[in-house]
């Protein structure tokens, strides 16, 4: 399948709709009165995403990014803590290229390593990474806490 005219661009607040729905999609429970009511406070923290257009202007994909310093290393890591294509668009290229985009921002930032999470039930999606020439590199473990 042929990359359809595509543009990106750091995300912004009213992007939330599409962004909620996208998150949704793959797999997290959200909406867009959530996203809106902490996109302040979770951009102040250093966090940003990217969204995909597609020829409509519509958002089409989102990678939400964390650029974190770590005691463990000389220089900050960069993730990319979700990734998510409109499913009708997959396959087209616009993941490759908002992974690719999202090296290019990290890298910029002073991010030596790049990592992305993804969850152990999605297999396209670490076939995907294995193929943008990521490799498995931990294990991340999680637990839900209850106050």
């Amino acid at each position: 399948m042929t990359a359809p005219a595509l543009i990106i661009r750091d995300a912004i607040e009213s992007d939330a709709p599409a962004i909620a729905r996208l998150l949704t999609a793959l797999g997290h429970s959200t909406n867009t009165d959530i996203i809106s009511a902490k996109w302040t406070a979770w951009r102040q923290e250093g966090n940003s995403a990217l969204v995909a257009l597609d020829e409509d202007g519509s958002v089409a994909a989102v990678a939400v990014l964390h650029r974190m310093t770590v005691l463990h290393r000389p220089y900050p890591v960069g993730r990319i803590n979700a990734l998510i294509v409109d499913e009708s668009l997959r396959g087209s290229g616009i993941g490759r290229s908002l992974v690719e985009a999202a090296e290019r921002r990290l890298a910029q930032e002073g991010c030596e390593l790049m990592e992305i999470t993804s969850n152990v039930r999605r297999l396209d999606a670490h076939a995907f990474y294995d193929r943008l020439g990521y490799e498995r590199s931990s294990l991340r473990f999680s637990k839900v806490l209850v106050p």
